[in-house]
Formats: C-alpha cells, sequence, structure tokens
C-alpha cells in the first residue's frame, strides 16, 4: 500500500523548508502537535428482501498535523491530514457497506487514501482558512460514520471579537466522500445528473448567557437549493435535574437553474432532554412540510436528532417522534462504560408519489479504557433494526475499535 502518512511528512517538510525564516519562528514550531487515530470498523446490514446482506472490514489511519502560529500581528499556520484505509475483509456480493471504494469489476479497492493540506491567516480575533476541514453547521455537516470522514475544500473565515458571539462564513468548492480518494463537485443527496456546484454559506451563533443560545445559518449550493437555519438551545437547572431544549427550524427552496428540479421543504425539529444524575431521557418530535424531502449534500449528514444509524426521516410531510435513554457507568463503578437506545417512529411521509412509513431502533454500548497501556482505546457496538414501506429493511450491526496516539 502506498504510504499517505510518508506522503504527507515529504509535503509537510517542503513546505517548512521553503517557508524560513517565517515557518521556524517563535510559536509555529513550539506549538505544533501530531497525532494519528486508528479505527478499525466491520459493518454488517442484513437485508430482508432477498438481496445479499452487506459486510466488509476495514482499518483505518488518520493522521493529524498542526502547527501553531507564528508571532506578530498577522501570524500563519498549517494544517495536514492524511487519510488512509486498507480492506481487511469484504466480497463482490457483500461490498458497498460505505467502507471501501468499489472497483468497475466489483471488488473493493484494497487500499485508498489521500491528502489534504489547509493555510490559515489570524489577524487579531479574525482567522481566514484555505484548504481542506471536516464541517459541521447546520446547513452541511459531513459524515464521519465509516472507517474515514468525509471532507470539503474550500476558504473560511471566523470571528470571534464579540464575548458570547461566533460568526463564520465560507466558499465551498469540493467534497471527498467517505470511502473515495477523490475530491468532486457538491451534489445534494440523490441526484444522479451530470451537474456539480459550488457551496457557499454565512451564519453563526450568540450565547445570551450560560443557558440560552441563538444560532442562524444560510446556506446555498448554487443552481440546486438554498436553506435558512434558526436555533435555539436553553438549559434549565432545578436542583440536581436538568431539562434541556434544542430546537431548529430549515427552510428549504430551490436556486438558480434547479439542477435538481423543485425545493421545497421545511422542517422542525425538537429534542427536549431530561438529566438525572447519571441518566438523560429525551423525547423528540419533527414534522417536514412541503412538496419535496428536506436537501443535503451528498454523502452528508442531518443537523437532527433524526440522523439517526440507518434512517434520516425527512421525506416530505414527513412527522417523527423519538424516545431516547443514555446512561453513564459511572455512577456503578465502571467509569468509562456507557450506553444509549432509542426508538423512532415515523409517518404520513411521502416518497415518489406515494405514501411513506418507517421506523427504527437504535443501540449502543461502548467502553473507554481509563488507564494502564492501553488507556484511550475505544470499543464499541452499534445495533440498529429498521422497517420501511417504500425502501429496503435492515438489521445493522457495527463493531468499532479506535486508538488515539500522540506523536508529539
Amino acid at each position: 500500500m502506498r504510504s499517505v502518512f510518508k506522503r504527507s511528512e515529504c509535503l509537510c517538510a517542503s513546505l517548512i523548508v521553503g517557508l524560513v525564516p517565517e515557518v521556524f519562528a517563535e510559536g509555529f514550531v513550539e506549538d505544533s502537535h501530531a497525532n494519528v487515530q486508528f479505527r478499525n470498523y466491520y459493518f454488517n446490514d442484513d437485508y430482508h428482501e432477498g438481496a445479499n446482506d452487506r459486510r466488509e472490514w476495514a482499518q483505518g489511519f488518520l493522521l493529524n498535523l498542526k502547527s501553531g502560529f507564528t508571532p506578530g500581528a498577522i501570524g500563519f499556520a498549517l494544517e495536514g491530514q492524511g487519510l488512509a484505509a486498507i480492506r481487511l475483509d469484504s466480497s463482490p456480493e457483500h461490498a458497498n457497506t460505505g467502507l471501501l471504494p468499489v472497483n468497475s469489476d466489483g471488488h473493493a479497492a484494497s487500499e485508498f487514501s489521500s491528502f489534504g493540506l489547509t493555510g490559515k491567516v489570524k489577524y487579531k480575533d479574525v482567522m481566514f482558512s484555505q484548504g481542506t476541514s471536516e464541517l459541521k453547521i447546520p446547513v452541511l455537516v459531513t459524515n464521519d460514520g465509516r472507517v474515514l470522514p468525509q471532507t470539503v475544500t474550500g476558504s473560511q473565515v471566523e470571528y470571534k471579537g464579540v464575548e458570547g458571539l461566533y460568526i463564520q462564513a465560507g466558499h465551498l468548492e469540493q467534497e471527498k466522500l467517505r470511502n473515495s480518494s477523490d475530491n468532486q463537485d457538491f451534489t445534494p443527496t440523490g441526484y444522479v445528473g451530470a451537474e456539480g456546484a459550488d457551496f457557499d454559506f454565512a451564519g453563526g451563533r450568540y450565547s445570551l448567557d450560560k443557558q440560552l443560545s441563538v444560532s442562524y445559518y444560510y446556506g446555498e449550493m448554487k443552481d440546486f437549493y438554498s436553506q435558512a437555519f434558526f436555533g435555539l438551545n436553553h438549559k434549565l437547572n432545578i436542583g440536581s435535574v436538568s431539562l434541556t431544549s434544542d430546537l431548529r427550524y430549515f427552510s428549504s427552496n430551490k436556486a438558480g437553474s434547479a439542477w435538481a428540479g423543485n425545493i421545497d421543504a421545511d422542517m422542525f425539529s425538537g429534542l427536549w432532554t431530561l438529566g438525572y444524575g447519571n441518566h438523560a431521557l429525551g423525547l423528540g418530535y419533527q414534522k417536514v412540510t412541503g412538496d419535496t424531502s428536506l436537501p443535503y449534500i451528498n454523502g452528508g449528514s442531518v443537523y437532527s436528532f433524526t440522523n439517526a444509524n440507518v434512517g434520516k426521516f425527512v421525506q416530505a410531510n414527513e412527522h417523527t417522534t423519538m424516545l431516547r435513554y443514555d446512561y453513564d457507568f459511572v455512577g456503578m463503578g465502571l467509569p468509562g462504560l456507557s450506553f444509549m437506545a432509542r426508538y423512532y417512529k415515523a409517518g404520513g411521509g411521502e416518497y415518489k408519489g406515494r405514501a411513506a412509513s418507517e421506523w427504527e431502533r437504535d443501540s449502543a454500548l461502548k467502553y473507554v479504557v481509563q488507564s494502564g497501556t492501553l488507556k484511550g482505546l475505544g470499543i464499541e457496538y452499534k445495533g440498529a433494526t429498521f422497517r420501511t414501506d417504500y425502501s429496503a429493511n435492515h438489521d445493522d450491526n457495527r463493531f468499532y475499535l479506535t486508538y488515539d496516539l500522540a506523536i508529539w
């Protein structure tokens, strides 16, 4: 396998040499750090309509290199991200889990890798960046649910000059899917045409106090769709009990040439979570209104509590309720062990002109080693049962082993 790490080291070394003496100024090297995350993922999606189940096993490596900022009124910094994965088990009959690219002959690639570089410039409370990133804002959420994350490339600017206020904006040119080495233009999920586009966004959040914050974002995929987001988050503490309210509203419309056709979808999403000690009980309700489903980027996630293991519950006019329970076993003397269970029930939806309903049951059990030689090793199981009357049913099982290693 071609080592992405060796290529990234050579590239970073070349950049450092080329930027002397600024690179070796105080702060750039002293505040730098690097780490590599190891991810071992096994996925098994079992279908119930006679189709072969999808199952694959892969090992991922995520190298992150970050410098500090050079001193002075204007500071410069560099970041590098090397991503690589190797196939441990796959066959043409059971490929397409999203872990690995699939070749034209139906076989999953034995390995794939990529490298992304980001330059940053900071002046007072403003920072400009150009390059590769993982972005998680309400109107664009990159997906990190497989062995390697989805990334985007473009320019961004951030401002933090007012206490409690954070503002950001950006122009993104391309995305790289989680099972790909190549960048491509943005398209909406489900779109099969030849056209692609850039993605622009602007927005931010403001914390009125420690309990209440509001947010607004606007995003537009040129000639496809536009989307506005309004959010409110509030936490109420009454003695040892807390109630967190997370309210989100999306308004989506077609933009420009509308290559994907009409877009008309508003969505309200609310999650209320009651916390007591090591227990948390959540109740969620979501409603989509309009002629189409909620749009989002190809391969991406949805900024909603309904972004479940299998389903997303964003079909036209669909309404969804969710019940969730979390428990931290530190209360039983087992720090590092946690459990989650949730249930979704949706109805009233429309998919390609017919009624659509679905439900999903998810669970997760995770343990992170707290001390000793293996401190930081994460072991997790996720299971899902998904049933629908407009798509394929799933029984989904996933096993994860993760470990972060600091290089310096």
